[in-house]
């Protein structure tokens, strides 16, 4: 029963290395097209396209999947148990405020949302420029993460991401419940943990909460841990992960 991890938009499957190291169980770290792996041929960066990305890779694993999504991988994750048939034995996320329908986009994100000024933004910190790649790595560690694993990440960051984090944001307006509705009804949504790192400036605990009681979810607080919680203190979280798939 191998567990499947989904990093978030500006990152890699790197981020996962330490915490899957914790686990010791059978794991799997997808790469999300643009993201430190190449697109399929005419792929269109859009939310419902990577969540059917999504859908076919897990659909391709055999054997229930216990899945952990952050950042848009959580968002993705979401998506999945809320509207698409999945084999997912559970779920684990962080950021469930991203998905609750009054969530509003943070300011870099409105940022990116915008023709232009998007673009600009991210030109500054591609890797493509010597010193894009070293305010990249720069933006990366301010959320936490350590140097070597910000610089990889960074390194990592070439026009294919930048054009698909532009398409994936612009997407999702003004949020992505505007068009993402919980379809799945009637106890078929799988047993889910939300995360709420309380230190990611990115959460919210409020909104969180709020979608957890609405997927009849278990909620667990990382006190102290903020965006990049996974390698901030892996073992902690291995722990609150094992806890979790010992009481299915």
């Amino acid at each position: 029963m191998p567990v499947v991890f989904v990093h978030d938009a500006l990152e890699t499957s790197i981020v996962w290395e330490p915490l899957r190291e914790v686990l010791g169980r059978e794991s799997l770290a997808l790469a999300l097209p643009g993201f430190g792996a190449e697109p399929p041929f005419g792929f269109n960066a859009t939310k419902e396209n990577y969540a059917s990305w999504l859908e076919a890779e897990l659909t391709a694993i055999d054997g229930p999947i216990d899945l952990v999504g952050h950042g848009w991988g959580a968002v993705l994750g979401l998506r999945l148990v809320t509207a698409r048939q999945t084999t997912m034995r559970s779920w684990a996320v962080d950021v469930a405020n991203v998905f609750h329908p009054d969530y509003i986009w943070h300011r870099t994100a409105r940022i990116w949302q915008t023709p232009g000024a998007g673009e600009e933004a991210l030109a500054r910190v591609r890797a493509d420029d010597p010193d894009g790649a070293r305010r990249g790595a720069a933006r990366l560690e301010l959320l936490g993460f350590p140097a070597a694993t910000a610089r990889a990440m960074a390194a990592a960051h070439n026009r294919t991401m930048s054009q698909c984090i532009l398409s994936l944001y612009r997407s999702a307006k003004p949020n992505v419940r505007a068009d993402w509705r919980i379809e799945n009804a009637g106890g078929t949504i799988p047993p889910g943990l939300v995360l709420h790192a309380a230190a990611d400036p990115i959460g919210n605990g409020p909104m969180s909460d709020d979608v957890a009681s609405e997927l009849g979810a278990t909620k667990a607080r990382l006190d102290d841990l903020g965006h990049c919680w996974m390698v901030e203190d892996p073992v902690c979280v291995g722990h609150i992960l094992e806890r979790f798939w010992a009481a299915l």
